[in-house]
């Protein structure tokens, strides 16, 4: 009875180790808090870097995709849910302009503002840390009809 209890016990301290290592790994789903009467989503999203500072950059990227093509489905009911581009592959065919819109200080940031996060989230955002780097939470409004409006601007989406 007592190895059965020292194994378990070897067990159990062996997988909550591994825990830190596998932060970064993890694929966090953006979320929904809400949305604004202008048309904005005030959503958390995150993002992994090999520091925070790239890693809140990834996390802006990631909630942008998402509204665009994926849709958030987590959070507030109240969020539109549907995504931006309803048609299939559109990543893949509209490749060329979505490269040159998420890349580093990109057109995406027009669409995101950093409105609704307080003074004291800044000091202390979610945060993960791993070998393979860090991933990080934030407070983003996306600035979605304005969105909505750029895409069909550029012919991306008809409406």
């Amino acid at each position: 009875m007592k190895n059965i209890f020292i194994t378990a016990s070897l067990i159990v301290i062996g997988s909550s180790c591994n825990l830190y290592n596998i932060s970064s790994s993890y694929a966090y789903k953006t979320e929904c808090f809400g949305t604004e009467l202008d048309g904005s989503q005030t959503v958390k999203a995150w993002g992994t870097g090999r520091n925070r500072f790239d890693a809140v950059e990834q996390a802006k990227k990631n909630a942008v995709n998402d509204i665009i093509f994926k849709g958030i489905n987590n959070g507030d009911q109240s969020c539109q849910m549907r995504p931006l581009i309803i048609e299939v592959q559109a990543r893949e065919k509209y490749e060329d302009y979505f490269n040159v819109f998420f890349a580093d200080e990109g057109k995406y940031l027009q669409f995101v503002s950093l409105k609704d996060e307080r003074i004291l989230q800044k000091i202390d955002r979610d945060w993960m840390k791993s070998r393979d780097g860090v991933s990080n939470g934030i407070m983003l409004r996306i600035l979605r009809s304005d969105l909505k409006k750029q895409l069909m601007n550029d012919k991306i989406i008809n409406n």
